[in-house]
């Protein structure tokens, strides 16, 4: 008996989508619609079907997924988180919206893949003479107050302390065919798939750490936790699930707290 692995793509297909559907032996002119029931519907879970534990055959499907689909499969069991994880696989699902090209880089935290939306992007523009918020903003056709909140500047005069600036993409048209880079930016603190001119990043800057040192991540999430007034362990948890951005692990803690008061649980 050969193993599902064996089989062709076609006859995978196949099975998934009829071996719990038998068809009728009298056409019909008109079809109708199959019913589905707990008894003819496919569970991952509790299915002997043997492609659903096979990993070539995980592999087959889930190429095919974008990213809300794949974060749900990566859910179903440990076996399939392990394959929906597999780099080739997020970097397709990531990459696919938008005809990227490449991205290039390791993210701190497997969270970043799970939104490929176009605010994960940003272009890095160097600053030179004359440059001004109000004056990229007219360049890049974006607004003013989009750049400021990316690059967490509280004034316009931000940017004379600043090597570069990451600007938002308002046209998605941008990022075809191009190369991104994963980058921990060190003023937007959070890790943004960078586009540079060229494609050809710019190491002479200090303005990006595509790792971030063990001390200094203490050091933010200890502060992070005075500021929520809890343990490390629980702002290690706020941290990384808001991607290593601060302000978001402040607002996702702020909504946990409104959210226990509302049921009484505080």
């Amino acid at each position: 008996m050969g193993c599902c692995c064996d089989e062709d793509d076609d006859d995978i297909l196949k099975h998934l989508m009829n071996s719990h559907f038998p068809s009728s032996s009298v056409e019909s002119p008109r079809p109708s619609a199959p019913s589905f029931s707990s008894s003819n519907v496919i569970s991952p879970i509790n299915s002997h079907f043997p492609a659903l534990a096979c990993r070539d055959t995980l592999r087959i499907i889930f190429l095919k997924l974008p990213i809300p689909d794949l974060a749900r499969a990566s859910c179903v069991s440990r076996f399939w988180n392990a394959v929906a994880s597999e780099r080739d696989i997020v970097t397709r699902a990531f990459l696919a919206p938008w005809n990227l090209k490449d991205i290039v880089g390791t993210p701190l935290s497997g969270s970043f893949w799970r939104d490929n939306g176009l605010g994960k992007f940003a272009l890095s523009h160097r600053i030179g003479r004359g440059d001004s918020v109000a004056s990229l903003a007219v360049k890049y056709s974006v607004q003013v107050t989009d750049i400021k909140r990316l690059n967490n500047m509280m004034s316009d005069h931000g940017i004379y302390s600043r090597e570069r600036l990451l600007i938002p993409i308002s046209n998605p048209d941008i990022l075809m065919n191009r190369t991104c880079y994963i980058e921990l930016d060190v003023y937007a603190k959070r890790e943004v798939a960078v586009l540079y001119p060229d494609d050809v990043p710019d190491r002479r800057t200090s303005y990006l750490s595509n790792r971030m040192s063990s001390e200094g991540k203490k050091r933010i999430i200890s502060s992070l936790g005075r500021s929520m007034q809890v343990d490390d362990e629980t702002a290690k948890y706020y941290w990384y699930i808001s991607n290593g951005n601060p302000r978001a692990a402040l607002s996702e803690f702020t909504e946990d707290l409104q959210w226990e008061r509302r049921v009484g649980l505080s």
